[in-house]
């Protein structure tokens, strides 16, 4: 039923009509707005993917073709690919920033102190080999997941369960 009424308003809106895309983000946008969320963590960004999304809803409705899913996969779809085409150009912008930061002499890294970093140590000894391990390459290495997987040649859900357990961990001690 709900993809029929959907499906109306998304032919509608292809014609041009306003007040069935009015229904039609009515309708869809908490759900969407949810997908853009939960990729984006970022209200203000998870906002304008969603706006994104919703524009190219209204210019390309006409494209939607029936046979191949229903009409909220296909809106879940567009606001996917704007929110990993932001998570992209943000990933891009950041990494230039931080060569950017490489280069100026005048910057230096924020040092911790000598009670800082033996607290850290201590709280890293007390992690199991491979927490300890996983959170090494990730961390102070800069290795992704994949290429901790390879390293330690175990399972993505292994090495992100010994990362996030092994984090939780070091918050706990460290706030000790």
């Amino acid at each position: 039923m709900e993809q029929e009424k959907m499906l109306k308003l998304l032919s509608a809106v292809a014609l041009g009509d306003q007040q069935s895309f009015s229904e039609l983000y009515s309708l869809t946008s908490a759900r969407l707005y949810a997908v853009s969320i939960k990729l984006l963590k970022r209200r203000e960004l998870a906002e304008e993917a969603l706006q994104e999304a919703f524009v190219r809803i209204w210019h390309n409705a006409s494209q939607y073709q029936q046979g191949q899913g229903t009409v909220i996969t296909w809106m879940i779809s567009i606001v996917r690919y704007r929110a990993l085409d932001m998570l992209r150009y943000n990933k891009v912008r950041n990494e230039q920033a931080l060569n950017e930061q490489e280069e100026d002499p005048t910057l230096e890294p924020e040092l911790m102190t000598m009670s800082e970093q033996a607290l850290l140590d201590k709280c890293m000894d007390e992690l199991d080999a491979q927490q300890k391990q996983a959170i090494h390459l990730a961390y102070f290495n800069g290795l992704t997941h994949h290429e901790v997987v390879q390293h330690m040649d175990s399972p993505l859900g292994t090495i992100k369960s010994w990362i996030r357990r092994g984090l939780l961990s070091l918050q706990r001690c460290l706030t000790i």
